[in-house]
């Protein structure tokens, strides 16, 4: 899985709100928030709650990724 880019701290807060609000379906939420930025044509709020999906996605996995040292 590719880590995503996180350009600031609120990338993480948005993640934890959602994850607090919406709890197993809060990537779900960041995927329909995406597809509305996109559908408004606002690409930037597009990638950033793309973005916050796969954080989420990765927030939710109990054991480790990618390569451990």
């Amino acid at each position: 899985m590719q880590v995503p880019y996180l350009s600031d701290r609120k990338s993480y807060d948005d993640a934890a709100e959602l994850m607090a609000m919406f709890g197993a379906n809060a990537g779900y939420e960041a995927a329909a928030r995406a597809d509305r930025s996109l559908d408004m044509g606002n690409h930037i709020h597009f990638c950033h709650w793309r973005q916050i999906e796969r954080l989420i996605v990765l927030l939710t996995y109990d054991q480790p990724l990618g390569t451990i040292h």
